[in-house]
């Protein structure tokens, strides 16, 4: 195995993990971890926001979110295509990292992750893109589907 293909092959796509907590300033922006944003700046300094679902934003990486829509146009009908732009893509915001790894929140999706007085968000590593949450709508999230969680963790520790 040659490992410079190896590195030069993971180098193009990101794989993030774990959860972190973010304060969030006055006009929206939050410091990026430096676990992920070592990440997003070995791709590019440009992010993509999503509305994504149970009140939480998807955020990927601009190459990732290239081979999200690449995806999408080859395995999409013409109908569910149109669909995909006018109710997904129509709504995605972009946002770049600055000198010091803040990054914005698009104010309209913003709007849409209800913040608590201590303004923080959690953010949470999902493969190849990041999920925002409020905290504690994130507790709620996990306490509703711990159950389901329960059922399916043999499976999961096996492919372990």
């Amino acid at each position: 195995m040659d490992l410079g293909n190896l590195r030069e092959e993971k180098r193009g796509q990101s794989y993030f993990a774990g959860e972190y907590l973010c304060k969030v300033d006055e006009k929206g922006r939050f410091i990026m971890p430096s676990p992920i944003r070592e990440q997003i700046e070995a791709e590019a300094r440009g992010v993509v926001f999503l509305k994504g679902p149970e009140q939480s934003l998807w955020i990927y990486t601009a190459p990732e979110w290239e081979r999200v829509l690449g995806r999408m146009q080859s395995k999409l009908d013409e109908d569910q295509s149109r669909l995909f732009m006018h109710f997904i893509v129509s709504e995605a915001g972009n946002s770049d990292l600055d000198k010091t790894g803040r990054v914005l929140i698009p104010g309209r999706l913003r709007k849409l992750i209800p913040l608590d007085e201590d303004q923080e968000v959690v953010l949470v590593g999902m493969y190849h893109r990041i999920e925002l949450w409020n905290p504690s709508d994130w507790r709620r999230y996990i306490s509703k589907t711990e159950d389901h969680y329960e059922q399916n963790i043999g499976k999961i520790l096996n492919l372990l």
